[in-house]
């Protein structure tokens, strides 16, 4: 049987403490022009805090070579936040982009034009 963490909701924490020591470091020490804008929405740790999935978006710019140039500087970003972290196991860091705001926005055209066309309907 594994053993449990005695802090409740400790991998929710260190996932958040990841989320923002990591806006920080893109913000400040990544210089790749790649990365422009990028927003992090979420971290997914696991268990043993040996990975973290770190989903993001960008404003602008290419998604993909934004996720290359963020894999390409996760060690950086790694060794970065194992000087703000204070855990014994600095998780190695896997960057995805995360579609979910481009299906939010398809959704809601969708749904406009769906209330469009019944308003249109109800009129005639």
């Amino acid at each position: 049987m594994p053993k449990r963490s005695t802090v409740p909701n400790r991998g929710f924490r260190v996932a958040d403490q990841i989320q923002r020591d990591l806006s920080e470091l893109i913000a400040r020490e990544l210089k790749d022009p790649r990365v422009g804008m990028v927003t992090l929405n979420a971290v997914e740790v696991t268990p043993d805090y040996a990975h973290a999935k770190v989903f993001f978006s960008v404003l602008t710019g290419d998604p993909q070579a934004t996720a290359e140039a963020l894999n390409h500087a996760a060690g950086h970003l790694r060794n970065g936040l194992f000087k703000r972290l204070h855990i014994h196991t600095v998780p190695t860091l896997h960057f995805v982009f995360d579609r979910t705001t481009e299906r939010a926005a398809d959704m809601n055209a969708l749904i406009a034009k769906a209330v469009a066309s019944r308003s249109k309907d109800d009129d005639e």
